[in-house]
């Protein structure tokens, strides 16, 4: 493992060691605050052009594994961390985090100190940044970050929806649930097989009219990466769809693009909400949920239609918005994630809650 750097598009420089893929990666610097769950992070296509920095010190200790995956590569550009592991021990464990990243062409830095960078990006906000090789010239690699593109007005949707439409069944289908496929983790669709479904999953620009030709039950809009208010072909596909007597239901990019859809406006936060330990009030039954998030955009609620809109889910952190429903149709959302992986179960039952939309 040779030496290597992270650069800061505010100039600062961490020195550190290099393990994965030894090469040079930009993207967006954040931090997730999970414990656990660092395979399903990686693999979670939200995080398409992210560098993601784990704030929980020990990484790699329990390996990699064919089960704990969210899609089938690594999404992230890049991966920070305290202190990596390369001993791993885990009974369902396959390789070490290390390899891992290697066959993807990651590359990873540990040895620095990720409390004084988490606190960096807190302060000051995400910023673009990236992880090279100590031997490279600090000058020209502020200036490659400084040319990488920004998070805000950036579409990466294209870059992680599938290529054409695919179906999963459960043993015995009863409801048809078209998927838009905004960059979908592997832990919402197992959620919705519980439920005795067939799922039709669709490209993020399919027509309105292919969603409706399949004559599904209920509509689910994905997560996924970038800034929502690029994503106009979604916008336009889902305010055509609005108004229908088909459930709704929208997570995290979803849940942003049907505000769009609705008229509403979203913006960036100044660090956004990564981890698994964030506490959500459901305003319905004034009762609390501790959630598993990961967005760095948000929806102003101020602009959506008191009339048509119903707030259901507040952020108790930063009180920004985390779930609302409408008024006259089937139409739910919320920005956090309920599937977790990572993160805790206190959120599942909104998986019911649209399925018993969809049986009506």
């Amino acid at each position: 493992m040779s030496k290597g750097k992270l650069v800061l598009e505010n100039g600062t420089v961490f020195e550190g060691t290099l393990f994965g893929f030894n090469g040079i990666s930009t993207g967006e610097v954040v931090f997730n605050t999970s414990l656990t769950g660092y395979q399903e992070i990686l693999t979670d296509p939200s995080y398409s052009g992210q560098i993601i920095i784990m704030t929980y010190p020990l990484i790699g200790n329990y390996g990699v594994n064919k089960t704990d995956i969210e899609s089938e590569k690594i999404h992230a550009s890049g991966f920070v961390v305290g202190n990596y592991e390369d001993e791993w021990s885990n009974y369902q464990g396959e390789r070490s985090l290390d390899d891992y990243l290697k066959k993807f062409r990651v590359p990873g830095i540990f040895g620095i100190d990720t409390r004084a960078l988490t606190k960096m990006i807190r302060s000051e906000g995400a910023m673009r940044g990236l992880i090279a090789d100590d031997k490279y010239d600090e000058k020209k690699l502020l200036e490659k970050v400084l040319a990488s593109p920004s998070m805000s007005g950036l579409d990466l949707v294209k870059k992680v929806t599938v290529s054409g439409a695919y179906t999963l069944k459960s043993k015995n289908p009863k409801f048809r649930i078209a998927v838009y496929d905004y960059g979908v983790k592997k832990n919402i669709l197992r959620e919705f097989l519980k439920f005795d479904t067939e799922l039709k999953i669709f490209p993020a620009d399919t027509d309105h009219k292919e969603i409706l030709d399949f004559k599904p039950h209920g509509i689910f809009l994905s997560n996924g990466p970038g800034d929502p208010e690029a994503v106009t072909y979604a916008i336009e596909n889902i305010r055509k769809l609005n108004g229908q007597k088909t459930p709704v239901f929208g997570i995290c990019l979803g849940h942003q693009l049907l505000a769009h859809a609705l008229g509403g406006k979203t913006y960036k936060l100044k660090f956004g909400h990564r981890g698994g330990n964030h506490p959500v009030k459901n305003l319905d039954k004034n009762s609390i949920e501790i959630t598993s998030q990961n967005h760095g955009f948000a929806v102003d609620e101020t602009s959506l239609d008191a009339d048509t809109v119903k707030i259901t889910h507040t952020n108790l952190y930063d009180n920004t918005n985390e779930g609302f429903r409408h008024k006259k149709f089937p139409v739910m959302s919320v920005q956090y994630h309920p599937e977790a992986s990572p993160g805790p179960n206190d959120s599942k039952y909104l998986f019911s809650e649209f399925m018993k939309l969809v049986q009506k």
